[in-house]
């Protein structure tokens, strides 16, 4: 059991780390060159598990629920990659982990019952909802310089929207989980397969429509005699940046085969429990490397959160 409880809570620390860097790298490379490369590594990972186990594109309930996954997860996780970059990354990583009641409300929804420890989940989960979020989109902290209003402004409207796009990527990400479980149950491999085709399938086609976006901008800049390449080019992208990116997409696969891996072999419920830890490691890593700072109730907010989506988890596993 020790040996999968550590399997369990490596599943955390690496999703955390993946998450971090894509919030990170996102607020200087353009999201959609960081979301396209990192899924293109998953899906190369993913890809070897044919080898040992073949696609059956025969099974339809997997394959309908494996696209299904794969919208949502896009959605999701472009979501949560945006909210990290313009907010506060130790309050939007909790919120989005919110995706547990998903999964949740779908079986109260077919006939389960609210039982005492999931209760008391639901309702430490919103309220430290509340306590971490208000003091984001309520009262923006003083800007170092330039004009007070203008700036404040703008740090408010960024915080809200941080904020709302970690509930999307909490909707995102719990669709996602119901997805892959039905689909598992018809077949594990078609179902992770057609999630990461999707997926790539999406940002693809966002990809050539950010391209041509950029090539439109570069002719306007052209036509009025000013060099093309700020909008072709609008950032730099350096050799560690594409190490990174590949690092998320195998942070990404090596923590859903840590978590898989424990989840078949060992007691679910401590398995879920430590496996929805991931928000602490982004919260620690943007205090450590980043040099964010929480007010006391957004952290007393943010502990209540985890507690609370640990509890909704764990009662969920029993």
């Amino acid at each position: 059991m020790p040996g999968l409880a550590f399997l369990a809570l490596a599943s955390s620390v690496l999703l955390g780390i993946s998450d971090f860097l894509g919030g990170a790298l996102s607020r200087r490379v353009p999201l959609i060159i960081v979301l396209l490369g990192s899924q293109v590594v998953a899906s190369i990972a993913i890809a070897a598990r044919l080898l040992v186990d073949p696609f059956r594109g025969d099974l339809a309930d997997a394959v309908m629920w494996g696209s299904i996954a794969g919208i949502a997860q896009a959605v999701g996780v472009a979501a949560l990659f945006r909210g990290l970059a313009i907010g506060t990354m130790g309050v939007v990583a909790p919120v989005s982990a919110l995706s547990v009641l998903v999964p949740v409300s779908v079986g109260l929804a077919t006939g389960d019952t609210i039982g005492p420890l999931l209760g008391v989940g639901l309702a430490v989960a919103v309220v430290g909802s509340v306590l971490a979020t208000g003091p984001e989109v309520g009262r923006p902290r003083p800007p170092a310089s330039g004009d007070y209003g203008y700036v404040a402004g703008v740090r408010s409207r960024r915080a809200l929207q941080s904020i709302a796009l970690a509930l999307v990527a909490a909707a995102g990400f719990g669709t996602s989980q119901v997805g892959l479980a039905r689909g598992a149950a018809a077949d594990l491999t078609t179902t992770l397969v057609m999630t990461a085709v999707v997926v790539l399938g999406i940002y693809i086609v966002a990809f050539s429509t950010w391209i041509h976006v950029r090539l439109r901008g570069a002719a306007a800049r052209l036509h009025r005699g000013r060099p093309a390449m700020p909008a072709l080019v609008p950032t730099r992208i350096r050799g560690r940046d594409v190490v990174a990116i590949a690092s998320i997409g195998i942070l990404v696969y090596l923590a859903n085969a840590a978590y898989g891996t424990a989840a078949q072999a060992g007691a679910l419920s401590v398995v879920a429990v430590l496996a929805s830890l991931y928000p602490a490691v982004v919260a620690l890593l943007s205090w450590r490397l980043l040099g964010e700072r929480l007010r006391p109730v957004q952290t007393a907010g943010v502990v209540l959160v985890l507690a609370g989506v640990a509890a909704i988890a764990a009662s969920a596993a029993a």
